[in-house]
């Protein structure tokens, strides 16, 4: 399995950059991690999947729950534990690979990802060993561990007495920072520091990663390019770098929000996914 964790100070970028940690055996879901494009998914006959009528009612299901599903809304989770091989194999055509994946670290990983529709998400659980114990669809703008897997470790660390960057830009950033993740509140706008404009040096970058701590949550969003998007150990804090098709870092952010924008589902995409699951089922009712 790759591991898309990325670090959140300053390291390379670039292809064969990233850590790997390669599991046998483990039938999984296996992360994106370049450039994408939307593809219809490719569905087979009515006369050759007529019964799989489980699969069929699970699309179905999905469909009801996309008709009514608001973003804010709780995720509506569907359970595959007991769905047939053949079941699974028409649901998985059907959802296909869209852009966004998402992984949890820690004692209960979890991996998602965004199917072709968007807001409906496939997400894994693992055990500590990284095997699967559950597998599920989630119908939201986020998996359900973006928004409430997150384990936040205290405040930041604002003393700088003796470090050689405390009379540098990294100090009034992190004091930002603390004082916009402390008086955030639910739907109010993002708060973002771009730091590529910013005089930093490769020391002051270091002392903001290491005050910030990486977090268990890491989200990729592909597109032109990509988007790399990791928790820190600070409550609503995330950092973003955003990297063109040849991988190269173009922008460097910190963003103090719920969940960062770039990673939900518009409730316009949400809509549009059920008017195109609705057209996947017309060709088998």
């Amino acid at each position: 399995m790759s591991d898309i964790r990325i670090p959140i100070v300053p390291v390379p970028f670039g292809p064969g950059s990233q850590a790997t940690n390669e599991d046998e055996g483990i039938d999984i879901l296996n992360l994106p991690s370049g450039m994408d494009t939307f593809h219809p998914p490719v569905l087979p006959e009515p006369e050759d999947v007529a019964q799989l009528t489980q699969a069929k009612q699970i699309l179905e299901d999905i469909l009801a729950a996309l008709r009514t599903h608001r973003v804010g809304d709780a995720a509506v989770v569907v359970d595959l534990g007991n769905t047939d091989v053949d079941d699974i194999e028409l649901i998985n055509q059907a959802m296909g690979e869209g852009e966004v994946s998402a992984t949890l670290e820690g004692a209960a990983p979890m991996l998602a990802q965004e199917s072709v529709l968007a807001g409906v998400w496939r997400v894994q659980h693992l055990d500590a060993n990284k095997r699967l114990v559950r597998d599920t669809l989630e119908i939201a703008d986020a998996p359900h561990f973006v928004r409430h897997g997150l384990q936040h470790h205290g405040s930041i660390d604002l003393d700088f007495e003796g470090h050689p960057a405390a009379h540098s830009n990294a100090p009034p950033l992190l004091c930002e920072i603390r004082d916009q993740a402390k008086t955030l509140s639910p739907g109010d706008d993002p708060h973002v520091i771009n730091l590529t404009l910013l005089p930093l040096t490769e020391d002051e970058l270091l002392l903001i990663g290491s005050r910030l701590g990486v977090g268990e949550i890491t989200i990729l969003s592909r597109g032109y390019g990509n988007c790399r998007i990791g928790s820190t150990l600070i409550p609503n804090v995330w950092w973003i770098k955003y990297f063109n098709s040849e991988d190269k870092l173009i922008l460097n952010t910190i963003e103090i929000c719920d969940v960062p924008a770039v990673a939900l589902a518009a409730q316009e995409d949400i809509d549009d996914s059920a008017d195109r699951l609705d057209e996947i089922l017309e060709l088998y009712r």
